[in-house]
């Protein structure tokens, strides 16, 4: 599939209303368990892509419309939520919702063309990308986040299904 600005968009105004309607109310158990070391919680998750609406996308946007390939963007700290995100998960999934909707609205103020969208900029490991690969990042990354976060819920009743592990493909993930 070709990328489609307002498709992407779509995407990305229904993630927090996604994982608002999945995580809002759980109890704790259901939020802090990960996959095991060095992996994340759902809660984490949520505090991760809070940081990436903070520092990650439309900054990077804003840098390639701006300087192009002259100035790389800012190295992405993937673990930042860590010391940034102690908060409820109500918390955590309201300023997520609110700072998407932030960027939505500023994503939609640049006024993106085709030309731009092929405008180039420098990421400071992968080199030279594109706006149009950025946005389409963008939207992958929520998605895989999503995933992530029904694939260790659904892991915390992995025993508790006995043989139907056999037919629940997101155990094996």
């Amino acid at each position: 599939m070709e990328f489609q600005l307002e498709q992407a968009r779509e995407i990305l105004k229904s993630t927090p209303s996604t994982l608002n309607a999945l995580l809002r109310d759980l109890p704790e158990p259901w939020l802090v368990q990960n996959e095991g070391p060095e992996t994340w919680s759902p809660y984490d998750v949520i505090g991760h892509l809070i940081y990436g609406e903070e520092t990650d996308w439309i900054p990077r946007a804003k840098i390639i419309l701006e300087h192009g390939e002259t100035r790389a963007f800012e190295p992405f700290d993937r673990v930042a939520m860590f010391e940034n995100s102690k908060k409820s998960i109500a918390e955590l999934l309201d300023t997520f919702a609110e700072l998407r909707a932030k960027n939505l609205r500023e994503l939609q103020a640049m006024n993106l063309t085709s030309d731009l969208l092929d405008k180039r900029g420098r990421h400071p490991e992968l080199g030279i990308v594109t706006l149009r690969q950025l946005l389409s990042t963008w939207v992958v990354h929520d998605l895989g986040h999503v995933r992530q976060v029904a694939r260790v819920m659904s892991k915390q009743y992995r025993a508790a299904v006995g043989p139907w592990k056999a037919y629940l493909s997101i155990l094996e993930d």
